[in-house]
This record gives structure tokens, C-alpha cells and sequence, in this order.
């Protein structure tokens, strides 16, 4: 039921926003330049890799030497604004379309983490990342890794189709205040480097 209400949803959500993303196309490729689409193969349901797909938000403004600059020095105005409505989010819903991920769960996070994780923060892989989840609505980015991975396997434990409509619900309303898209003194979070005592 939950792959079926996926599907349904991110089609007609695709169709509804169909101008803006069409909009949006054309004022990244005008503001950043190309690619308009940002790719990284992350972790899906049960740690198997896919591509996710975003709007690109960052420039490739480089230093002297030629290396690119920290992400903040990149994430200019129109970056930010794009992070924080979620609207660089919006290509995932085709993500959720293929059956990679689905509307709510874990954030996929990089591929590279998987080996950090203990075995308990590993059950965020039990079911199917999410474009928004339980930890992206308790604190976003603006939480302590410990706290959003333990958010993400509460998630797990706990999940349910009323669950999910309220996450939905409550992502609207993060979305519109636009909190805790980023850590203190970071573009998004710092990175993840393990804090498990037991290893995998």
C-alpha cells in the first residue's frame, strides 16, 4: 500500500509542479550554469546503491589553484533560497517514481557513511530513504548526527501510513518556516565520521 500511495502521489505531484520545475530549469541554468541536475549515487533499501537526483545549488567557483571552493563560499543567494524552500528536492520525486525511494523515510546520505554506522544506526536501511522523514521534521540539520540517525531507526520501528501523512504534514510546515536547514557554521551538516563503539 505504501508503494502504491508513493507512486500515485509523486505522479500527480510531478504533473501539479510541472511549470515551476520547468522554471526552475531555466533560472539554475541561467544562474549556475550546467548541469541543472545534481547526480550522486547514495544508499537506498537495504544499503544497494542508486542515483539520486536533485537541482543543482551550488556554482563552481574554484580558488587560484583551481580546487573548488568550501561549500558555503558556492551556496550563494539563489542557492540558499532553493535549499531552503526544499526546492532542489523536487527532481526526487522521480526517484520515488523508479521505486528507488519513497516519500517519507531515512534521507539517503552518502555512500561512504555505511561503514560508519554501528549495527543499530544500520536499520535505517530497513525500508526505503525518504525525500523527507521523521528526523528531517524534528530537527533537520540543526540536530546532532547521534540524534538524527536514532530518529531515522525510531522511524523504522514506528512507521505507518498515518505516520508518513503526518510527516507530510509537518514537512509543510518546516518547509514554510524554513528552520534548521543547516548546522551552525556549515552549508548543510558536517561530516559524518562514526561514533559506533561496536564494529560491523
Amino acid at each position: 500500500m505504501k508503494r502504491v500511495c508513493d507512486f500515485l502521489v509523486a505522479a500527480f505531484a510531478l504533473i501539479l509542479t510541472a511549470p515551476l520545475l520547468l522554471l526552475l530549469i531555466v533560472l539554475i541554468r541561467l544562474r549556475l550554469g550546467s548541469p541543472v541536475f545534481f547526480r550522486q549515487q547514495r544508499p537506498g533499501l537495504r544499503g544497494q546503491p542508486f542515483m539520486l537526483c536533485k537541482f543543482r545549488s551550488m556554482s563552481d567557483a574554484c580558488d587560484a589553484n583551481g580546487a573548488l571552493l568550501p561549500d558555503h563560499l558556492r551556496l550563494g543567494r539563489f542557492g540558499s533560497t532553493l535549499r531552503r524552500l526544499s526546492l532542489d528536492e523536487l527532481p526526487q520525486l522521480w526517484n520515488v517514481l523508479k521505486g528507488d525511494m519513497s516519500l517519507v523515510g531515512p534521507r539517503p546520505l552518502l555512500m561512504k557513511y555505511l561503514e560508519r554506522y554501528s549495527s543499530h544506526q544500520t536499520r535505517r536501511h530497513d525500508v526505503r530513504p525518504g525525500i523527507t522523514g521523521w528526523a528531517q521534521v524534528n530537527g533537520r540539520n540543526a540536530i546532532s548526527w547521534e540524534e538524527r540517525l536514532e530518529l531515522d531507526v525510531w522511524y523504522v520501528d514506528h512507521r505507518s501510513l498515518w505516520l508518513d501523512a503526518r510527516i507530510l504534514g509537518m514537512t509543510v510546515r518546516k518547509v514554510c518556516s524554513g528552520k534548521d536547514v543547516s548546522s551552525k557554521g556549515h552549508a548543510t551538516m558536517p561530516e559524518f565520521m562514526g561514533n559506533a563503539k561496536e564494529k560491523r
